[in-house]
């Protein structure tokens, strides 16, 4: 019996930021597609968030590792210009900042038109209203539920009732919302409560392996 339920209304994305960059080949690797549902890139360039990952050439390499879907997320300046790039890289999805673009309408139909998801970010502070007049060009909402550019932090607890008031705004609509920073396997039922259905989680699955029981245990909380 498959691990993953057909009719499972939630899913899982490792991040990668977590992982061990001088053994990634070997981390991805780990990971089993029937588990993981997405793979989640952090794009950091060290202007919109105080940290620098990784660019297109990487993005395209891990490509080349995995049939798991590449969920980019890009916490960059100018997300507009970088976006065909990782596009062309092998992106599924390609998530801006709301707080990085001028215009937010053209950029998420920029990412529509190069063939991948669109997806927009809020950070912790930012509010929901920026976000209502754009929702028929989303396919996805990730909220920060830390503050973004590193990995290991705990999550906000103010974040649970942003996550909930997120849920009801896209109610009736194919819109995902996923939660990043914080997610482990103890909190991860109480966001899906709240109203999440994607989650990233970094250090709560690449911190010891085998990385696929962590995955199988959430599972098995969400399921």
């Amino acid at each position: 019996m498959s691990p993953k339920k057909a009719n499972a209304d939630f899913k899982l994305s490792p991040s990668l930021l977590s992982a061990d960059f001088g053994n990634l080949e070997a981390d991805i690797a780990q990971l089993d597609p029937k588990l993981a549902d997405y793979l989640h890139l952090d794009i950091m360039d060290g202007h919109f968030v105080p940290n620098i990952t990784f660019g297109p050439v990487l993005v395209k390499a891990i490509s080349k590792l995995t049939d798991i879907p590449l969920d980019v997320h890009l916490m960059i300046d100018d997300p507009d210009f970088y976006a065909p790039e990782f596009a062309k890289a092998g992106a599924h999805i390609i998530t801006v900042h709301a707080e990085a673009t001028k215009h937010l309408h053209r950029s998420l139909q920029l990412v529509r038109q190069l063939g991948c998801k669109a997806g927009v970010s809020l950070n912790p502070a930012t509010s929901l209203s920026g976000i209502e007049h754009v929702l028929p060009d989303l396919d996805l909402i990730l909220l920060m539920t830390v503050n973004p550019g590193f990995g290991g932090q705990k999550f906000i607890p103010q974040m649970m009732q942003k996550i909930k008031e997120c849920a009801a705004m896209i109610k009736g609509t194919n819109i995902e919302l996923e939660v990043d920073g914080g997610v482990k396997l103890e909190n991860i039922r109480s966001l899906y409560d709240a109203g999440a259905r994607v989650f990233v989680s970094g250090s709560g699955i690449f911190e010891k392996p085998p990385y696929n029981d962590t995955m199988r245990k959430m599972r098995e909380e969400l399921g």
